[in-house]
């Protein structure tokens, strides 16, 4: 059993403080205090990641009772991006801040207190005096210790049964898998193994490099092999046999959740080209040859159903969409006795390399989507590529800048790929992702960036020290989606498009965001404005900064209903990228001179269209393709458009998109099946954006006036909601009627933390934001 993104070392840290493998949850909204020991708990690849954002940005409400978070990690995050303070380490450094802590918390009681940066003392005294209501959850990328070290200061705080709780692994067999598949590579080297079936994997492709996976079957010791996949991958083509595998969405099935809960998985579709499940596919090597993935999935739960009537069970479970009572529940953990291990010591001057999960194609099994593809990483906004992260002091220092090639080597294995200079990152620290530089992904996936599985070992699988990084003189396109990531100016000014403050100021002063900006008072405008009654909808959008964590979910999420094209790799380098709502990020310096050496705080900013009363592209349009609604929107007509594009030169948001080219794909017949049938696919020369998915408003009004009612009502709250609105698991993004003062966009609008972006302009946005408020430690400056 083996996935390159594993969980060995949560489940060895385990053993380490407890004896026994178990899982951690967390009860995020419970936590007054967090620190995160370079966990990424707010992005995708984290288990539980989705409830982890909804609970935790529960309590980033400025008008309640607020959390803190510290972070500390060895890459740029949208975790660090959220926290309260943030502290750099390159990942061994890590380490020795989480002993260093473990110290200062009684985990080893005859260690020698640690000298401990400034940043230690203030978060120590915030955590004893927050007992019971903490959280220190480490990274799964981190070493057995630091988990260790985590189970036991959640220990000696009181978290347990609070905020932190431990139950079964949800694997059914929880074993090592980097070891796993190192024993499988010496019994095939010792000759003992004469058929080799591959489900799912792609080993010769991810496999540490020092077990050299591909040339193991390549050299012929296993007479067969056999694959099951979705894709003929790197490993399908050095096996004799390629069996078809079903889809997911083709097959049944079951699944554990992070925290127990069983779902049984439906098909939503027969399978297109005859594919078998892993399921299907096992029983037809057990002698189950007519077995389908139905038939053994409700034998299984038929065995495991102890009560009379299991047809009612049955049926339940399938309309719930889980199974009752088939979650973990929650366990008492004992500490074992005895002193955690000192951290290895590690050359402090090497330069490190840092291995991490692509934050949109995983390990490289979603290499072949193209909508993972061109979805922009949350923090660099590169698309199609990976890149050799390093920092501005770093990038100074050896003379290299953005778009640089370099080669990386370490331990003799050499690869070259582009640099991105990205702020926050640690200096003398590199950090690569994960999932690119394939040989046989599909048309989307091969030959998309480099492979950084070249320099995994099984001994060092997500750092290692003594990386070595020379220029090679050439020059590489990256494509990002923003082109400035700064909200300060050089000439020391500073652009108030994400307006934030701390928690103490917002208190003191909680008309700051409006004070931050000026607005032209309503009456100040050329427009005649538009007449509406009272009785009608007023559609309108608030954001709140202060739950977005950049997760990107909004995102693929419209794309997904509005049949928004793929462009590829050329046309976002140019700036030609479709995307209907796009989520920017900005970095502002505490110190304006040294901004290249700081540790900038990040923000997020989602910019759909913003639907605006007084709209720059309705009157420059010479065909009348966008028009303005008795409703409020700007909507668009694409019969009418004839690529003039001057809608787009006009609106200060940038969030129109033109096709440039025949972007959409009309032949293939499958293509057909993905798109929303409500929403018309549109062809070259036609501009195109964001209506706040006025086929669902529209679908929504209909069943309302055959209930003679409203949308929205008191008895129906919440039947009318955009994609990026439902998909966002934040709950940042608000929509509804604003002529309704009770509804919950209404609400928010009336907060005194409510702001338009670019207000200046008198451009009057339907789509406001909710200003950020952190909440610092008042005893840390920074």
């Amino acid at each position: 059993m083996y996935e390159p993104i594993n969980r060995d070392n949560v489940l060895e840290g385990a053993k380490l403080a407890f004896g026994q493998p178990v899982e951690t949850r967390y009860d995020f909204e419970k936590a007054d205090v967090i620190v995160s020991l370079d966990a990424d708990f707010l992005y995708a690849g984290f288990p539980g990641n989705v409830r982890y954002i909804r609970d935790f940005a529960k309590r980033r409400n400025p008008d309640g009772k607020m959390n803190r978070l510290y972070v500390i990690e060895s890459t740029p995050t949208t975790t660090g991006a959220k926290a309260d303070h943030r502290l750099p380490e390159t990942g061994n450094g890590v380490v020795e801040m989480a002993y260093a802590l473990g110290i200062l918390l009684g985990v080893r009681t005859d260690a020698v207190r640690p000298s401990v940066p400034q940043f230690f003392q203030p978060l120590l005294l915030d955590l004893k005096n927050h007992s019971g209501a903490s959280i220190v959850i480490p990274g799964d990328h981190q070493p057995p210790l630091v988990h260790a070290l985590a189970h036991a200061m959640n220990a000696n705080l009181g978290n347990i049964g609070k905020t932190v709780f431990y139950a079964d692994p949800v694997d059914a067999n929880s074993i090592n898998q980097t070891e796993s598949i190192k024993d499988l590579v010496s019994d095939i080297h010792a000759g003992k193994v004469d058929l080799l079936v591959i489900l799912g994997g792609n080993p010769a492709y991810d496999a540490p490099a020092d077990l050299d996976f591909a040339n193991v079957l390549k050299n012929g010791k296993v007479p067969l092999r056999v694959h099951l996949g979705l894709y003929q991958n790197e490993t399908a083509e050095l096996c004799q046999w390629h069996i078809n595998q079903a889809h997911e969405l083709e097959a049944w099935g079951d699944a554990r959740a992070y925290e127990g809960t069983v779902s049984i998985i439906q098909p939503l579709i027969s399978p297109l080209y005859g594919g078998k499940s892993a399921l299907e596919f096992v029983a037809l090597l057990s002698g189950q040859a007519d077995a389908t993935g139905y038939d053994l999935v409700r034998t299984y739960w038929q065995k495991q159903h102890t009560g009379a009537d299991f047809e009612q069970f049955w049926r339940k479970s399938l309309h719930d969409g889980w199974i009752e009572s088939a979650g973990f529940a929650p366990k008492q953990m004992a500490l074992k006795p005895g002193n955690l291990p000192h951290p290895s010591d590690h050359d402090q001057n090497a330069i490190e390399l840092n291995i991490r999960r692509d934050p949109t194609i995983y390990d490289g099994q979603f290499s072949n989507n193209g909508w993972l593809q061109e979805l922009p990483k949350p923090m660099t906004k590169l698309t199609w590529d990976n890149a050799v992260l390093i920092g501005s002091k770093m990038g100074e220092r050896l003379q290299i800048k953005t778009c640089d090639v370099v080669e990386l080597e370490l331990n003799g294995k050499k690869v070259t790929g582009p640099v991105w200079i990205q702020p926050g990152v640690p200096d003398n620290s590199v950090t690569i992702t994960l999932g690119y530089g394939r040989t046989r992904a599909g048309r989307v996936g091969t030959a998309q960036g480099f492979d950084a599985y070249t320099l995994r070992t099984s001994a060092a699988p997500w750092f290692a020290t003594g990386l070595q990084i020379r220029k090679t003189g050439d020059q590489y396109v990256l494509a990002s989606t923003q082109g400035y990531q700064s909200m300060d100016t050089p000439d020391g000014g500073h652009r108030p498009l994400v307006r934030e403050t701390a928690l103490e100021q917002y208190r003191n002063h909680p008309n700051f965001a409006k004070e931050q900006g000026e607005e032209p008072a309503p009456g100040l405008t050329l427009y005649k404005p538009y007449p509406y009654k009272e009785e009608d909808y007023a559609w309108g959008m608030a954001i709140d900064l202060n739950s977005c964590v950049g997760c990107n979910n909004c995102m693929i999420a419209c794309q997904s209903e509005n049949n928004i094209a793929v462009v590829g790799k050329e046309q976002c380098a140019i700036g030609r990228h479709m995307h209907w709502i796009r989520i920017d990020t900005y970095y502002q310096y505490p110190d304006q001179e040294t901004r290249d050496r700081d540790n900038p705080k990040a923000f997020f900013q989602p910019v759909p269209c913003q639907q605006c009363e007084n709209a720059p592209c309705e009157v420059v349009c010479p065909v009348g393709a966008t028009n303005h609604t008795s409703e409020g929107l700007n909507d668009m007509v694409y019969n009418r458009c004839v690529g003039t594009r001057y809608c787009s030169n006009n609106c200060p948001y940038k969030v129109r998109r033109f096709n440039f080219f025949l972007f959409q794909d009309w032949t293939t017949p499958q293509y057909k099946m993905m798109r929303n049938p409500d929403v018309s696919v549109r062809s070259r020369g036609v501009m195109e954006k964001c209506t706040y998915c006025v086929q669902r408003i529209n679908e929504r009004r209909i069943d309302a006036e055959r209930e003679d009612r409203k949308i929205n009502d008191s008895n129906h709250e919440d039947e009318l909601k955009t994609a990026c609105q439902q998909s966002c698991p934040a709950g940042a993004i608000i929509f509804g009627n604003i002529n309704d003062p009770n509804s919950k966009v209404s609400k928010l609008k009336a907060q005194a933390r409510n702001y338009s972006l670019l207000g200046e302009l008198n451009t009057r946005p339907r789509t406001t934001y909710l200003a950020e408020v952190s909440n610092p430690n008042p005893e840390l400056k920074s």
